[in-house]
């Protein structure tokens, strides 16, 4: 069998020639559902969080709002519309950027610019939701002897089997972000430093104003000890293999992100923390059921107050997607240390 390490059998059945996200055939809203594809609630969400950036920054001639893992450009096509019914002004002033290595799709609009890398942000919001854990990364399982080795997978089947012991980086990176992980046989752990350089990277794109992720993921006080890497085909969890025909995720140490973000860009003013949860709920996102009286006065606006109520609480329930994560990081701004932290007050301070 031909095993590679991980990391470069998900690059290749994620983005290589005809790799699971880069294939016309269909998009990723095809296989999984996210915060996005939910409701249109998560990018008002998103819009809101825009428009405080853009007071952050009194209000730039031009504000960029740039999609990271943009999947066919959903976000910003219900951004787009929302603020151009909501805020005319700054719709005026908004420059959307697709960041998506697939290719664009047939009748985005215009008004959608697309990427397959991320360019600079001079002044906005860089949101990645749903970007990292798919960012491929190595996988390390301690052997019979106590030693962590790298796992290498035929690409063909999903067989594993044990490679060589850590390297010096990957060992100092689980000793930092995994203490006290991988002593026993058959734990594993994603290793993060390729995450922590995409994200890194990501933030050190953004002139001002905020950058944030969104994902499924973890800090220190709750590392899983047996990993989380599976795939996703067709709406249904399957076996991961590396192969093209699925959704390869793995579940991103945050922690370690914003901390190799804030290392690399002295800019970076504060490095805060979440539960989507939390943050949809400072955002106007709820799953309040409206009072039932509206029923009797207004029949229509009830039914819809309550279908917006079920969105919310989706999007925000505990165990399921507001129990993602989201990491936000202040560049050049020092809005999150006022009495104007908007959304982000009440967040968690990154504590390395």
């Amino acid at each position: 069998m031909n095993h590679l390490p991980w990391r470069a059998a998900m690059e290749r059945a994620l983005y290589g020639p005809q790799g699971f996200f880069v294939r016309e055939d269909s998009g990723p809203a095809t296989h999984f559902r996210t915060s996005v594809h939910a409701s249109p609630l998560f990018a008002g969400a998103v819009l809101r969080l825009t428009r405080w950036v853009d007071e952050a920054l009194d209000r730039p001639e031009q504000l960029t709002v740039c999609d990271v893992g943009a999947g066919r450009g959903e976000l910003l096509l219900a951004l787009g519309a929302q603020a151009r019914a909501v805020d005319p002004a700054l719709a005026d002033r908004l420059r959307l950027v697709a960041v998506e290595r697939a290719a664009r799709p047939e009748g985005l609009p215009a008004w959608i610019a697309w990427t397959d890398r991320i360019e600079a942000v001079p002044a906005g919001l860089l949101f990645a939701n749903e970007w990292l854990d798919n960012v491929p990364c190595e996988i390390a399982e301690t052997d019979d002897d106590g030693v962590p080795r790298y796992v290498l997978v035929d690409p063909a089947t999903g067989a594993e089997r044990l490679g060589e012991p850590l390297d010096a980086p990957d060992a100092a990176w689980l000793r930092e972000w995994f203490p006290g992980a991988l002593t026993e046989p058959a734990e594993r752990a994603e290793l993060g430093r390729e995450r922590d350089r995409a994200w890194a990277e990501a933030v050190g794109a953004v002139g001002r104003g905020l950058a944030v992720a969104v994902d499924y993921a973890h800090t220190r006080a709750d590392r899983p000890p047996f990993g989380t890497l599976t795939g996703y085909r067709v709406g249904r969890q399957v076996e991961p293999a590396p192969d093209g025909s699925c959704d390869l995720t793995a579940h991103v140490a945050l922690d370690a992100c914003l901390d190799a973000a804030t290392r690399a860009n002295p800019r970076v003013t504060h490095s805060l923390w979440t539960t989507q949860r939390a943050a949809l709920h400072a955002l106007g996102v709820n799953g309040a059921r409206p009072p039932l009286a509206l029923a009797s006065s207004d029949p229509a606006g009830y039914v819809r107050a309550l279908a917006s109520a079920g969105e919310a609480a989706e999007l925000t329930a505990t165990g399921g997607l507001g129990s993602f994560l989201w990491g936000a990081q202040t560049v050049d701004i020092q809005a999150a240390d006022s009495d104007d932290a908007g959304p982000l007050g009440g967040w968690q301070t990154l504590v390395s």
